[in-house]
């Protein structure tokens, strides 16, 4: 997407309703500009609506919390709920909405057993974080979600197995029970970061990472293939200094 794409995505996706005229005032494009992108955009046309009074509106807001994201994955909640609830109950709240939103539960490969080494990687992290002396109060307002799946065309496709949003970053999260990274898994890891940072807009920074599970005091950047880019990657049992560096948690 373009700067003006995504302007006014984010224009449409952080008001209750907008119309048109409205985009165009605040965004200083013109009306033939405006309207090309309403009636164009794969993003827009596809995350986004216009009611019968001629407002657009985003499937997805820009706020705090992120009304609709719920719809688009497996399991959603502020972090504070997250800690609360045991496995059993997660499990049945993640496959619940794993059926609502068309995600395969076939178990032959593993999969509930992938979704628990999560779901603990997921938890000690914050036990970590408290166990560095960070307090509870940071991340009550954080939001948490599993298996994150936006498939809308061809255009418009995210998965991501964890999403955590803070304050101002967003950590899109790619498990593996692994103990070292290979090529295609920090590309998939990186894959889906420039459409997240869309998605979540302006106000947010979009951090990758590969999560070795059954890897022990792994962290490091490792280099994307043919680019100057970077990918973190951590084993489970460092994936708090991950979150506290990027969040400058003392």
């Amino acid at each position: 997407m373009d700067d003006i794409e995504r302007n006014i995505y984010s224009l449409i996706c952080s008001h209750e309703g907008i119309k048109a005229k409205d985009i165009g005032r605040i965004s200083g494009e013109s009306r033939q500009t405006i309207n090309q992108y309403l009636y164009g955009s794969p993003y827009i046309k596809e995350l986004c609506y216009q009611d019968k009074e001629y407002r657009w509106h985003g499937l997805i807001l820009q706020s705090v919390p992120h009304y609709g994201i719920e719809d688009f994955c497996g399991y959603y909640s502020w972090v504070r709920e997250f800690l609360d609830i045991d496995f059993e109950e997660f499990l049945e709240r993640l496959k619940a909405g794993c059926r609502h939103i068309g995600r395969n539960l076939n178990d032959t490969r593993g999969l509930f057993h992938s979704f628990e080494d999560t779901y603990d990687t997921m938890q000690n992290l914050f036990g970590d974080l408290m166990a560095g002396g960070a307090e509870r109060s940071i991340w009550d307002r954080w939001e948490i979600l599993f298996e994150l799946r936006i498939k809308r065309s061809r255009s418009v496709r995210i998965y991501a197995d964890v999403i955590l949003v803070t304050d101002e970053k967003v950590f899109s999260l790619e498990f593996k029970m692994k103990d070292e990274n290979s090529i295609e898994e920090l590309e998939q890891a990186a894959k889906y970061s420039e459409y997240l940072e869309v998605l979540f807009g302006p106000g947010y920074d979009v951090i990758p990472a590969l999560v070795l599970t059954t890897g022990v005091n792994i962290y490091e950047d490792a280099p994307l293939k043919d680019t100057t880019a970077v990918v973190p990657v951590c084993s489970g049992d460092r994936l708090h200094c991950l979150v506290k560096d990027y969040c400058g948690i003392l």
